[in-house]
């Protein structure tokens, strides 16, 4: 299975920095190869910087293996120490204000005994939207593309997957939402209702979601005009996703502590980002409908 699902996401990084390049004339990814120093493996990082759509962007894949720490032991609740580690990781960070941030991962990860035989598997993953500016048509598309490959799957785990999203990506010390959700899943093994192989197609059709679903979004709002007060918004909100991803990520966390490549775990920040003092938007402004609805989580396949 490990080999199946790095073959995936080697082709879906392939295809989805590749029709970024084809927008964007300006700019292309970088190919920067690595390898796991505190284990074997490694991976391909590549990088979009200062192009017409991305100021940051990154699609990342690894395929690794190791020793976990005594921690992450404790975390997974697990007695194998051993292990093997996949997956696909992507945050773009667009340069016109009115494009949101979107963040998407698939991963495998697999535990191994003394003997280098899989005792334990499970697939985890997720996508969140974080606009700067809330157009409710985008969000509710984002959704529902979503939720129609759960379905198709299973009735029950968009509701699932995207209350765990709500919860996961919540900035608790500043009592709101990093962005307006999507689905955020771990721990997807094989039980009495679905195999391993069952999650790895529903696994292929969420990855596969990604670039058709952007896409749309993006083409729709990256030429809209703006002004340095609306970039100044978005460097505001960027400073709340980079203290999401620095305090509260697993997956950052994770990395760090397994020794990852830094470049590659911290590839998420943005290049610019603002932490003005105590900054509050305008009442009823386009800004303060943003922080409203950062408040409590929308439903937002119910809303028409």
């Amino acid at each position: 299975m490990g080999d199946k699902f790095y073959n995936y996401i080697k082709k879906l990084q392939i295809e989805i920095t590749s029709e970024f390049e084809k927008i964007d004339d300006s700019s292309s990814f970088s190919n920067d190869k690595w390898f796991y120093n505190k284990g074997t493996g490694g991976g391909i990082t590549k990088i979009i910087e200062n192009g017409k759509l991305f100021e940051k962007g990154g699609v990342n894949i690894s395929s690794i293996g190791g020793k976990l720490p005594k921690d992450i032991i404790k975390q997974f609740k697990v007695k194998y120490d051993l292990f093997n580690a996949y997956g696909l990781s992507l945050v773009l960070h667009p340069y016109n204000p009115f494009v949101p941030t979107i963040h998407m991962n698939i991963r495998l990860f697999e535990l191994l005994n003394e003997k280098g035989s899989v005792v334990d598997s499970w697939f985890g993953g997720g996508v969140d939207l974080t606009p700067y500016y809330i157009f409710k048509e985008d969000i509710i598309f984002f959704h529902h593309n979503y939720k129609i490959i759960c379905d198709e799957f299973d009735t029950k785990i968009y509701s699932e997957f995207k209350k765990k999203c709500d919860s996961y990506f919540w900035n608790s010390h500043r009592n709101e939402a990093r962005g307006v959700g999507g689905l955020f899943f771990d721990y997807l093994r094989e039980n009495n209702k679905h195999s391993l192989l069952d999650w790895y197609k529903y696994i292929k059709k969420f990855g596969s979601t990604f670039l058709p679903t952007y896409l749309n979004i993006l083409l729709k709002r990256m030429n809209t005009n703006f002004n340095k007060s609306h970039k100044l918004w978005q460097e505001i909100r960027r400073g709340r996703y980079v203290e999401f991803n620095l305090v509260h990520d697993k997956g950052t966390l994770f990395g760090l502590k397994t020794g990852g490549r830094i470049e590659s775990i911290l590839m998420s920040l943005p290049p610019k980002v603002r932490w003005n003092y105590n900054f509050k938007p305008a009442p009823r402004s386009k800004e303060d409908e943003l922080v409203k609805i950062l408040k409590k989580p929308v439903d937002w396949i119910k809303i028409k």
